[in-house]
């Protein structure tokens, strides 16, 4: 059985923060990588900076998880 998403998504945070970064160049490395990788604190961050609205905030911090999902 896999594990959660959201526990891979923090293990390899510091690693996936690069590839953020490059997404969401709006948001330092530093930021990201004090997000921790924890999906909430980075869709507060992403829907702050970028001004846009929660709910397609989450969506983006989603779809970036799945498309970064490692085992």
């Amino acid at each position: 059985m896999s594990r959660p998403l959201a526990e891979i998504i923090r293990k390899n945070w510091r690693q996936l923060a690069g590839l953020a970064r490059v997404v969401w160049d709006e948001l330092t490395l530093d930021e990201l990588i004090k997000s921790e990788g924890d999906a909430q604190k980075l869709t507060t961050l992403i829907e702050q900076r970028y001004q846009m609205p929660r709910g397609d905030a989450e969506k983006q911090v989603l779809s970036f998880f799945e498309r970064h999902r490692t085992s």
